[in-house]
């Protein structure tokens, strides 16, 4: 095999990596539904696999201002969440089967930290970090439009 040629096949294999990397990389849409607590409705992208849970917000760069991730579960089970590959600061609230928030975690972003569940619990939502706070949503507060 001549120099240029191997050269080529170097550079193709190379791009091809690359190019396998950024898609690798990409961030991840899901469906979306809207939820409420109180006054406040959200926007929120609807993990519900196991795959879609693993991936959650990865490589996301911004969220709206009311928009989330919600991760469900077919029923209560102790959870903890992690920033892998997060980029952007998040608060978690962990939401039992009643919908009743459980408690509320703040989450640096890519970091393997785990922020978990007080208690069992059906959901997960993700916000913008501090979301929570500035609504003054805490603990026991209610999330309306859960699939059941």
């Amino acid at each position: 095999m001549n120099r240029a040629f191997r050269f080529f096949l170097f550079g193709a294999a190379a791009f091809c990596a690359g190019v396998g990397a950024v898609f690798a990389q990409a961030p991840v849409k899901f469906r979306t539904i809207p939820l409420n607590i109180g006054i406040h409705v959200i926007q929120a992208e609807a993990a519900a696999t196991p795959a879609q849970r693993e991936h959650g917000l990865m490589y996301r760069e911004k969220l709206g201002a009311n928009e989330g991730m919600v991760f469900l579960f077919s029923e209560p089970t102790s959870i903890c969440m992690w920033m892998k590959n997060t980029l952007i600061p998040l608060s978690v609230a962990f939401i039992d089967e009643q919908g009743k928030i459980v408690n509320i975690e703040d989450m640096r972003p890519q970091t393997t930290d785990s922020h978990c569940a007080k208690k069992q619990v059906k959901y997960a939502l993700e916000m913008n970090q501090g979301w929570f706070q500035r609504r003054n949503i805490k603990p026991n507060a209610v999330v309306e439009g859960l699939p059941h």
